[in-house]
């Protein structure tokens, strides 16, 4: 998931279905900075975003005293959510962009979050090229789940501290010699204040998770 203003990837799900890994995603969101409902959220026309929105963020009503008491998690009405959907024909060619608000109002959605997601589908092209893991018909997948999570947890990093993004940079009112600020998207989201180098990367952040053998 990413953070439309400053590019930031602020939280990345491993599932074998949309739905399990939004539930990740939904989740590491819950606990850092999001914890009393999913932030606006736009996406393209698969599956299982919503139900993982009800999964992490829905609550069970409250009993009304009548018939019997619901069990089940509900969406809350404040949530946010436009579909971006891609109509094709039965050949599979591209016929156009079909909007859909799954919550909130549609004129509201729009103003928020604009009309198009193509800064995501940008950002997987990136992931495929700075990660052999992802590309496609190629031989360098991982063959354990462990290891393809310490991969794209690097390039997570790389992207967010040290690539600089061109549509994030300032230009420059000191008349320098450079034209261009560049900045990261953690830069642009404030979280510092400078690019990274890799070895400030590997020194300062801990990649990886810890298992329990056996």
């Amino acid at each position: 998931m990413m953070d439309m203003d400053s590019r930031l990837r602020a939280a990345r799900g491993f599932g074998k279905t949309e739905k399990e890994a939004s539930i990740g995603v939904f989740r590491k969101l819950k606990e850092h900075g999001h914890p009393d409902g999913p932030p606006p959220t736009i996406s393209d026309g698969r599956g299982g975003i919503r139900e993982a929105m009800v999964e992490v963020y829905g609550k069970v009503p409250e009993y009304s005293g009548c018939g019997r008491p619901s069990t089940q998690k509900r969406p809350q009405p404040d949530w946010k959510y436009l579909q971006m959907i891609k109509d094709r024909d039965n050949k599979g060619r591209f016929l156009g962009i079909r909007l859909k608000a799954v919550y909130g109002d549609l004129e509201e959605l729009i103003q928020l979050l604009g009309k198009s997601n193509a800064y995501v589908e940008r950002t997987h092209l990136t992931m495929r090229t700075f990660s052999s893991r992802l590309t496609r018909k190629s031989i360098a997948f991982s063959k354990e789940i462990l290891i393809h999570k310490a991969c794209a947890a690097i390039e997570d990093m790389y992207y967010n501290l040290i690539r600089p993004h061109k549509t994030l940079r300032r230009k420059n009112k000191d008349g320098g010699v450079r034209k261009w600020t560049q900045r990261t998207p953690a830069m642009a989201a404030g979280l510092t204040d400078h690019r990274w180098t890799l070895k400030e990367l590997f020194t300062t952040v801990a990649v990886g998770e810890q298992h329990s053998a056996g």
